[in-house]
């Protein structure tokens, strides 16, 4: 079972403030960063929800993924190194991509009840992500990005996945 290291609550501290920047901007408070040991070397937010504007490509682990790509100090033979940090599960694409990707370690701070991917059993998927060996370790700062979340999905003017199963679950969240 993989473990918390003692710069897991201050890199996850990271994504959720870029969460509540998103969050402030209208879009689902989903912050990551990429981090090699405590040195943060990419960041995302989620894009692509606020005003009605679904766009289901610009997750935050995606944008950071990006970011990382364009990091000339971290070569991708180095990504077996990092840990992505994300204030929700990842996604099932998300999950995929950080697994092609290499990376060795993701931390999240909220469960994806509707669509968290972390949870698939690899040894039934084909070799390009069942011979991934990657460390995933849960609910990290969970009650921060429970908050968020429940801020989200409390303002009537947040359409994105409205009367979801997401969203109900998160709303009959107790705080603390």
């Amino acid at each position: 079972m993989p473990s918390l290291q003692m710069s897991d609550p201050n890199c996850m501290q990271a994504a959720l403030e870029l969460a509540a920047a998103a969050l402030k901007g209208g879009e689902f408070p989903v912050g990551c960063v990429i981090a090699q040991g405590s040195r943060i070397v990419a960041r995302g937010t989620r894009r692509g929800t606020a005003q009605g504007r679904v766009n289901e490509v610009d997750h935050a682990e995606l944008v950071a993924l990006r970011c990382l790509t364009d990091n000339p100090k971290i070569r991708p033979g180095e990504y077996r190194n990092l840990t992505l940090f994300t204030t929700m599960e990842p996604c099932l694409m998300c999950f995929g991509a950080i697994l092609i990707s290499g990376i060795g370690r993701i931390v999240f701070a909220y469960e994806d009840v509707m669509g968290g991917g972390t949870r698939c059993d690899l040894s039934s998927l084909a070799p390009l992500y069942r011979e991934r060996d990657i460390d995933i370790v849960a609910d990290v700062l969970r009650g921060e990005s429970l908050t968020l979340f429940k801020r989200f999905f409390s303002d009537p003017r947040n359409t994105y996945w409205k009367g979801s199963l997401l969203a109900r679950y998160t709303l009959a969240q107790k705080a603390g």
